[in-house]
Formats: structure tokens, C-alpha cells, sequence
């Protein structure tokens, strides 16, 4: 009789362990199902939610252009996107410093001399966007360093109730800017840390040749009241009466314009004046590598390029499609010079290091 209990009690024993076990194994097959689902849908899923993607993103446009397109493209793509707004030359600086372990992987915005001086030190990547078969070849490097966002005219702003309270006129001319009454009444930003600065500096010794150019600015050092950082900030002190005349891009001049700065009026020199074109490159070795090549694209369409108008920025187009600000449209029919960006760019490291030996002048720090 225990003989048969005993072994009842086995066999009821052995069919709990059969049941505990046979459930466990229908599980994986139904959680096998849901991953298979998964894995589908994550292909066929749009990339913003493939993965999680971060990108850091250091930005030579106005701050509220940059922080909306940083806000547009995060939108856009689900990429997580941090933003540091720098003058052109001090994001130039920063990657030259930060070579062997950059923080950033998207430069954006600035002028394309300093991507130019970038490329010539092994900087940048080369990167050639879909996007960019809209581009037009003179906004763009063949090889992909970088690609042209806009375009925007260099010239000369004032403070009309300054002039008018001194009886004097906009010069009209660079060599205008050398007459004495605006001795010590020039604002502009230093060459070294702005892109924008850098570009007049080529645009004289453009126009003059390299000796009578480097004359010219030796003599215009004499007449400048303050080097500002940024290259936007001396059209601003015009606005609010806080210099008389700057040298900056005329797009931001309309900006301020618009802000309510009516006394800022501007110009463009007779001879001919230099143009920038904004760029948008990435940076070498950095550390998101596939959300810069998105932003790229991003930044190259024509909706990401509309964006600007909407915050005050209202440079010229480089996406054929795109349709440019009607507040640029004033200054459509500008003279310009037949600007040669790459020999700017190319000897852009010589040309501020004369520069500074003959006006001996240092870098802002604000």
C-alpha cells in the first residue's frame, strides 16, 4: 500500500513539473512573435525613431537663427541636438584646439573662407549631401567641405542723427572711411574672430593688391574706435547710438531695422564690395557622424533655408528652389567684386598674422 502511494504521489509530481515547464515554453514563441513585429517596424520606420541620436552643433548664425533651426531639425528628425553659438573665427579656434577629441561634429553658419582655412588643416570632413544638386557650384566645394546656407553683401552702416548732427554724409566709398571726422568713430570686429571682419580685410586687399591693400588697412586701424568680437555687433552699436559707423553684412542691418533701430541707415562702397557665403560643414572626427550628415541634409533643403526670414535673417539663398526674403531683394542689385573665395581662404592664416604685426592688435575676449 505505501508502495502505490509512493508512487502515485511520483506521478502527480511529475505532471506538475511537465505543466510547469510546458508553459514557459509557449512563452518565448509569443514573445519571439512580438520581436520579429518589432524588428519589421523599425525598419520600415522613418530614421528619426530608429535610433537615438545626439548631435552637438556649434553655430556662427544670429542666436535666434541658430536656436530655431536646432529646434526645427530636432523636430524634423527626432535627433536630440544641442546648439553653441560662436563668432566664425572662435569655432575656427575651438576645433583647431579640440583636433584630437572634438565635442562637436556640425559647424554651422559662418563664413566659407574660415571652412576653406578649416579644410587646409585637415579639419573637416568631406561630405556630399543629396541635397546638394541644389546648390549651384559657386556655393560649394567640389569635394564636399563645405556647402553654401546663403549669401549676404559686406558694407558700410551709420547713425543717421550723428551724421546729421555733424553735417556729415554715409561715406560712400572705402576710401571714405579714411576722411578725418571718422577718426576714432569706426566700430568693427576683429578680423581674427570674425568671419565677417575677415572678409573686408580680403576685400581691401583684394581691390588694392596685397601692398597697397595692407597700406590701406594700416591707415583705417588709425581711424577704428573698438574691434568687437562678433562681426554682428558693430551694426547693433549703431542702432543704439553707441558708435557712429561700422563695417558689417547688410542683412543684419536690415534685422535691425526691423528691431526698431531707425536710425541705422547703410550702404554699400561704389567700387564694389565682398559678399560671404554661410556655410554649413562637419567638423572631422566627430563624435555623431551620422546625425551631422542628416543635419547636412537638413540644413541644404529649401524648407530649412525659408526658416531664416521667420527670425530676422535675410541673407540671399544657395538651394536654387528656395525662395530668398523680400527684404533682401533691396540689395539685389549691389556692385560686387569678383570675390576669390579660396584664395581668401587659402591665405587667411598669413593675412591676419600681418594683420596683427602692423596694427598691433590682439584678440577681443568680449
Amino acid at each position: 500500500m505505501k508502495k502505490i502511494v509512493a508512487l502515485l504521489l511520483v506521478l502527480v509530481l511529475s505532471m506538475g513539473m511537465f505543466a510547469g515547464c510546458s508553459k514557459p515554453a509557449e512563452e518565448p514563441e509569443a514573445t519571439g512573435a512580438e520581436s520579429t513585429e518589432s524588428t519589421e517596424s523599425t525598419d520600415a520606420t522613418p530614421v528619426e525613431t530608429k535610433k537615438d541620436l545626439k548631435l552637438t552643433v556649434y553655430a556662427g548664425l544670429m542666436e535666434d537663427h541658430a536656436l530655431m533651426a536646432v529646434k526645427e531639425f530636432e523636430k524634423a528628425t527626432g535627433v536630440k541636438t544641442e546648439m553653441v553659438r560662436m563668432s566664425g573665427g572662435e569655432i575656427f579656434a575651438r576645433i583647431q584646439a579640440e583636433k584630437e577629441n572634438p565635442s562637436a561634429s556640425v559647424w554651422y553658419g559662418g563664413g566659407a573662407l574660415t571652412f576653406i582655412n578649416a579644410d587646409n588643416e585637415g579639419l573637416l570632413e568631406h561630405y556630399i549631401s543629396p541635397e546638394a544638386v541644389n546648390i549651384p557650384d559657386q556655393f560649394k566645394d567640389a569635394d564636399g567641405a563645405w556647402t553654401g546656407i546663403y549669401s549676404g553683401y559686406l558694407g558700410i552702416e551709420g547713425n543717421k542723427q550723428w551724421l546729421e548732427e555733424n553735417n556729415l554724409e554715409l561715406p560712400k566709398t572705402w576710401d571714405d572711411l579714411l576722411k578725418p571726422e571718422f577718426k576714432g568713430n569706426i566700430v568693427i570686429a576683429h578680423p581674427g574672430s570674425s568671419s565677417t571682419a575677415y572678409n573686408f580685410l580680403a576685400t581691401i586687399v583684394q581691390l588694392k593688391g596685397e601692398e597697397e591693400g595692407f597700406k590701406y588697412l594700416q591707415k583705417f586701424n588709425e581711424q577704428v574706435r573698438q574691434y568687437t568680437k562678433s562681426g554682428s555687433a558693430p551694426g547693433r552699436m549703431v542702432g543704439m547710438g553707441e558708435a557712429p559707423i561700422a563695417i558689417g553684412f547688410l542683412h543684419d542691418a536690415i534685422k535691425y531695422q526691423e528691431e526698431g533701430y531707425k536710425d541705422l541707415i547703410f550702404t554699400t562702397a561704389e567700387e564694389g564690395t565682398g559678399y560671404e557665403i554661410g556655410a554649413v560643414g562637419i567638423i572631422k572626427d566627430g563624435p555623431d557622424q551620422e546625425a551631422a550628415r542628416m543635419f547636412v541634409d537638413w540644413a541644404l533643403s529649401k524648407e530649412a533655408q525659408e526658416l531664416g526670414k521667420t527670425v530676422g535673417s535675410y541673407q540671399f539663398l544657395t538651394n536654387k528652389n528656395a525662395n530668398p526674403p523680400e527684404q533682401a531683394m533691396t540689395l539685389k542689385d549691389t556692385a560686387l567684386i569678383d570675390y576669390d573665395f579660396v584664395w581668401a581662404g587659402d591665405n587667411r592664416s598669413a593675412f591676419l598674422e600681418k594683420f596683427m604685426e602692423l596694427t598691433k592688435t590682439t584678440l577681443p575676449t568680449e
